[in-house]
């Protein structure tokens, strides 16, 4: 394949040397321990649900990794109708006791003691959150319990009962990836190949053409970092792609450019945050971009002291849905301000890329979801406390951008100064740091 890097050795520890290869040497010893048992002749949410029951009951550190082994590795090979039923197993079977919280309470109204408060605190956790912790404790554990909350997420929009499951599960992940744990790590072609083949498969933004985009991404004045965990080494959980420019970019193909001319250290003054892709649909809701964005600009800005600028250009992708239910209120076409993006590009009229800009800057400003931004990339920046600084017409005319975005982009500035001031605005007032030129639009 056309500029396909070598592949060289992960840099995981291998299965058979270090803690994954200690973990494989006693759940070895497990399965001998456990080969008396009758053997379960197909994969069924049934099998699965009584493994999990005796993964629970079960005492011994062998046998128990063994168990919670077979029970990761029986839930990977289950359909999607013998996933929803081993979900709703999860859902009734290993639920909290009413009937022990409610004499854990009444023990504790009696004698309000710490011992008495244990007792509560033990009856309020559910046994599938114990089944989750034991499941994690598998070599590959986290990985199929991110796996089996993407599936869960599927369901739910659906199936709304499982979401005791889905808040159980959360709550341990938000303990499992927290800030702490997480590793930043630069991405460039040296990396792993199976570091590189992720990135190219996880990118949700702007689409990874093969090698030589991947290549053109990662080469000279562009860069990208990743947060890593050490239970997914290899695996990249969030990453950020980033181009050093001169001046602030007004649409995305001149960064895509594979013939591109690269610029030197002397020659940008921006730093670009182009692209961020969130890559385990399982870890949604557990943030990683806040802090990605800032120790990324905290990395950058040792190495390249002279890019004083720090602005994003992102897509808009709840735009073109809302102009599309909102037309008939705004006297607009929605489609038709599509078409015109798609076919005319810069050489639209003004005026109507003009009302096409204003209804963007009223929609990113005024459209709430609750009290913060209905749209999420909006939502996420503006939480940050960057600043709306710009928003572009026909910036990018990609198939998805046109879809999502009518073509529109938007600039989210990070000035180091007032990311603070503008995170706390924004979250006590619901106030939206703008610049001079978005008020105009409004206006």
């Amino acid at each position: 394949m056309s500029g396909q890097p070598t592949v060289k050795p992960d840099s995981a520890i291998s299965d058979s040397t270090g803690v994954a290869g200690f973990l494989r040497s006693i759940i070895s010893v497990g399965r001998e321990l456990l080969s008396g048992r009758a053997a379960e002749t197909t994969v069924s949410a049934a099998g699965l649900t009584e493994e999990c029951h005796q993964l629970l009951h079960h005492r011994g550190e062998a046998s128990g990794l063994a168990l919670a082994d077979e029970v990761n590795k029986t839930y990977l090979h289950l359909d999607d109708a013998q996933k929803l039923l081993f979900f709703q197993s999860l859902n009734q079977e290993f639920a909290v006791n009413p009937t022990q919280v409610i004499a854990a309470a009444n023990h504790y109204s009696e004698r309000p003691n710490h011992d008495t408060l244990i007792q509560i605190t033990k009856a309020v956790e559910a046994p599938r959150v114990r089944l989750f912790r034991r499941m994690n404790m598998a070599p590959g554990g986290t990985s199929t319990l991110v796996k089996l909350r993407g599936d869960l997420l599927k369901v739910l929009p659906q199936h709304p009962e499982l979401k005791a499951v889905d808040a159980d599960l959360k709550h341990q992940f938000i303990s499992w990836f927290n800030k702490g744990f997480l590793e930043l790590r630069a991405i460039d072609w040296n990396s792993p190949a199976l570091v590189l083949e992720r990135i190219i498969e996880y990118e949700s933004v702007h689409a990874i053409n093969g090698w030589d985009d991947l290549r053109s991404r990662l080469r000279g004045d562009r860069l990208c970092y990743a947060f890593f965990h050490p239970a997914l080494p290899n695996d990249p959980l969030v990453f950020v792609e980033i181009a050093l420019t001169t001046g602030i970019p007004t649409a995305i193909s001149p960064l895509l450019d594979l013939s591109r001319k690269t610029a030197t250290d002397t020659e940008f003054d921006t730093v670009v945050f182009y692209s961020i892709s969130n890559c385990h649909p399982g870890l949604a809701g557990v943030s990683f971009g806040n802090f990605l964005i800032k120790q990324v600009v905290e990395e950058i800005s040792k190495r390249h002291a002279q890019a004083k600028t720090y602005v994003t250009l992102s897509p808009v992708p709840g735009f073109y849905r809302w102009l599309s239910e909102s037309a008939a209120e705004h006297g607009v076409d929605a489609a038709e301000i599509q078409a015109m993006a798609e076919s005319q590009g810069e050489n639209a009229p003004s005026a109507s890329r003009d009302v096409a800009l204003k209804l963007c800057a009223h929609y990113l400003i005024n459209e709430k979801s609750g009290h913060l931004a209905m749209d999420p990339v909006a939502r996420f920046h503006l939480g940050n406390g960057a600043r709306l600084a710009g928003i572009h017409w026909a910036a990018d005319l990609s198939e998805k951008g046109l879809k999502q975005s009518a073509g529109i982009m938007v600039n989210y500035h990070y000035d180091i100064g007032a990311i603070e001031r503008n995170h706390d605005a924004y979250f006590d007032r619901g106030e939206i740091a703008v610049t001079k030129g978005i008020n105009r639009l409004l206006g």
